[in-house]
C-alpha cells in the first residue's frame, strides 16, 4: 500500500475540514466497484484503519450491478470493513440519470446518518472534474452549475479531486485490488465518453487550477445564495400557494434564483426552469408581461407574483 497516496488522502481532507479528523469520528465510503472507488476504499481504510465503513447503492437498473456490488462485500469482508447493499430506492420519475443521483445521494446520506459516521466520501477525481466542468460549459452552465462539483457540500467530501484517473487505476492494479470496468464507460452514445476521448493524452488542463477555479466559483455561489436569501426574506410575500416579489430592480441573477425560489414555493414537486427558457423569461418578465413557466403562472412588472397554474381537466 503506498504510503504517498494515503498521506495525500489524510492531508486533503485536513485542508477539507480545516483540522485533521478527531480520533472519535468514522468515515463512510461510497463505492460502486470500479477503481476510483475501490482504490478511495482502501486508501481511507489504510489512512484511517478501523474507522471506515463502505456502501454500494444497487438502483435496480442493471443486471451487472448486483454482481458488481457482491464483489464489494466480499473484498469488503477480507479486509474487515463493514459494508452494506442500500436499494432500489423508490420508482424513479423524470430524467432518469438526475433521479438515480439524487436517490443515491439521499440512500447514502440516511446510511450516513443511522451508523453515526461524520463523513461521507465520494470519489469524484480530477478527470470526472474536467469533464464535468467543460460539458456544463457547453451547455451555457451559470456560476452554481459550474460550482456544483465541490470539494466539500456538508457532510460529503470529494478528497480526490486533485488525483487523476489513471493514477488511481495504476494503483489498484499495483496493490492487486479488483474493481469492475463498467461497458457504459466506453459508450459513444454518451456525452461523457466523448469528452473523455477527446481529451485523453491532453495536459492543456491543470487539473489544480481547474480546482481552484472551481473553489472559487463556489465562494460567488455561496456569495449570490446569501444575497439570495437577504432578499427573499426582506422582498417576497409567501402565501399558499402563491409569492409576490415586491421588487425587481435588481441584478438579473439575483432575479434568476429569487424567482427560481418562488416556484419552488409554488410547486415543489415541479421540474426547475432552466437555460434560454428562463432567461427568456426573465425578460419578458421585466417587460411587464405574464408567462406559464414551470407549471406556474408568473406575472410581471414592478412586482412578480408566482401562482401553480390551474390543473386541465383531461376527458
Amino acid at each position: 500500500m503506498p504510503d504517498a497516496l494515503a498521506d495525500r488522502l489524510k492531508a486533503e481532507t485536513h485542508r477539507l475540514l480545516g483540522r485533521p479528523l478527531a480520533t472519535e469520528e468514522r468515515i463512510g465510503i461510497a463505492v460502486s466497484g470500479g477503481a476510483d472507488s475501490m482504490a478511495l476504499l482502501a486508501l481511507a481504510y489504510h489512512a484511517w484503519p478501523g474507522r471506515v465503513e463502505a456502501a454500494t447503492v444497487d438502483h435496480g437498473l442493471r443486471a451487472a450491478a448486483r454482481g458488481e456490488a457482491a464483489m464489494v462485500a466480499r473484498w469488503c469482508e477480507g479486509q474487515g470493513i463493514p459494508h452494506v447493499i442500500l436499494g432500489p430506492p423508490p420508482p424513479l420519475e423524470g430524467n432518469l440519470q438526475a433521479a438515480a443521483r439524487a436517490a443515491r445521494y439521499a440512500l447514502l446520506e440516511e446510511w450516513r446518518g443511522a451508523r453515526g459516521l461524520a463523513w461521507l466520501m465520494t470519489a469524484h477525481q480530477a478527470d470526472d472534474q474536467i469533464e464535468t466542468i467543460l460539458l456544463r460549459l457547453g451547455r451555457g452552465a451559470g456560476v452554481g452549475g459550474l460550482a456544483s462539483v465541490r470539494a466539500r457540500r456538508g457532510t460529503l467530501l470529494r478528497p480526490l479531486l486533485g488525483t487523476r484517473r489513471a493514477a488511481l487505476r495504476d494503483f489498484c492494479e499495483r496493490a492487486g485490488i479488483p474493481f469492475i470496468d463498467d461497458p457504459s464507460n466506453e459508450d459513444p452514445r454518451f456525452d461523457r465518453v466523448r469528452m473523455r476521448t477527446a481529451l485523453e493524452g491532453s495536459t492543456l488542463i491543470d487539473p489544480g487550477g481547474l480546482a481552484r477555479s472551481v473553489d472559487a466559483l463556489a465562494q460567488a455561489d455561496s456569495a449570490l445564495g446569501w444575497m439570495t436569501d437577504t432578499l427573499a426574506a426582506e422582498s417576497i410575500a409567501f402565501e399558499a400557494g402563491s409569492a409576490t416579489l415586491r421588487r425587481t430592480d435588481l441584478p438579473p441573477e439575483i432575479l434568476r434564483r429569487l424567482l427560481l425560489r418562488m416556484i419552488a414555493h409554488c410547486h415543489p414537486k415541479a421540474e426547475k426552469p432552466r437555460g434560454p427558457s428562463l432567461d427568456q423569461a426573465l425578460l419578458q418578465l421585466l417587460d411587464g408581461r405574464t408567462v406559464a413557466l414551470a407549471d406556474c403562472v408568473v406575472s410581471g412588472g414592478a412586482q412578480w407574483t408566482v401562482r401553480r397554474a390551474a390543473a386541465r381537466n383531461s376527458r
